[in-house]
């Protein structure tokens, strides 16, 4: 009798485990997500920015494929620090995911200064969508022909030429330090926190001399003959820019680009962060993503979240050396 108590009391206590186990781990993705719980998608920078654009593509397809509801929100300024501030404190469920900038979600943790209450360990990299070139662009009727113009025109007077960046110690910021490192012309630089959009305006709006940011932030004003692109920051010429020449070409060794994806808090149980990447692989490599990401001017480059932590991994490395360029240069 006490042999069956016991063995029924082991029984009962292996079903209870068993049944925790399951809510911890492939119980909690098979019931996630919850019917009628919608997942937020915080992007970090203001409505316009290519990060947003390339959010709202996707979202659409990671409904159908999550079965709920996606829904954007905005966060911006501070250079991506609030939304990722946001994004970091949020819980670890799988409800709450962001759409990021990188490098600027690696840089600003590494500054003290900057007082960001994140590291790049806060976050789970969840898929990698696109690799936007940068460049620099100036009015259609400035006197600069090339590079070398505004680069030789700079050096003779510096900081006579004030240029855009989307905040101090974003990528396009860091692009101009190395910039003004490898050929000695010292711009002026301005700094808009809240991203691209408030950047291109007050280019187009002739407030700022000379344009700092990526392919995708100028493909259309390029079509409307709005802004006059000297240089790309690319190994190889932009297919939606085909006609202008890389940096290199012109004599300038400097290479930049931003990379733009999406990340969980850390701690997101690894079965609901697993149906997140796939179906985040799916959406972005959806053929109609695929061609409405081109009409944007934003080439896809997908990379799973693994490869997009080790990629990270390696712009922390990189920018951790480049930091005291930018740390004199905050307009």
């Amino acid at each position: 009798m006490k042999l069956r108590i016991a063995a029924t009391a082991v029984a009962l206590t292996t079903v209870i485990a068993a049944c925790g186990a399951q809510q911890a781990g492939g119980g909690a993705a098979g019931a996630w997500p919850r019917k009628g719980k919608p997942i937020t998608l915080i992007v970090a920078f203001a409505p316009g920015a290519a990060v947003d654009a390339a959010a709202r593509v996707v979202a659409p397809v990671l409904e159908k494929e999550l079965g709920t509801n996606v829904e954007v929100e905005n966060r911006p300024g501070a250079g991506g620090l609030i939304g990722y501030t946001a994004l970091s404190k949020s819980r670890p469920d799988g409800y709450t995911i962001g759409a990021t900038s990188s490098p600027s979600i690696v840089i600003s943790p590494l500054d003290p200064s900057r007082g960001a209450t994140y590291t790049r360990a806060s976050f789970q990299p969840l898929g990698m969508q696109v690799l936007d070139p940068m460049l620099v662009g100036v009015a259609p009727d400035s006197p600069y022909q090339n590079l070398k113009d505004l680069i030789e025109a700079v050096k003779a007077k510096p900081k006579s030429v004030t240029v855009t960046t989307t905040g101090v110690q974003t990528g396009e910021h860091f692009a101009l330090a190395d910039i003004q490192q490898k050929t000695q012309a010292q711009f002026a630089p301005v700094h808009f926190s809240e991203g691209a959009a408030s950047a291109i305006a007050a280019f187009l709006g002739k407030h700022v001399d000379a344009y700092v940011g990526n392919v995708s932030d100028v493909k259309p004003h390029v079509a409307q003959g709005k802004i006059k692109v000297l240089g790309v920051m690319g190994a190889e010429r932009s297919p939606f820019l085909p006609d202008v020449p890389t940096f290199a070409e012109q004599g300038y060794q400097i290479d930049a680009a931003t990379a733009r994806g999406y990340v969980a808090p850390a701690g997101v149980p690894a079965e609901v962060r697993t149906k997140i990447e796939a179906a985040l692989k799916k959406a972005i490599e959806d053929p109609a993503v695929v061609a409405k990401m081109k009409d944007l001017g934003l080439p896809t480059v997908y990379k799973s979240g693994q490869d997009y932590t080790t990629y990270w991994a390696g712009q922390e490395s990189n920018y951790k050396q480049a930091l005291p360029l930018v740390r004199n240069e905050k307009g």
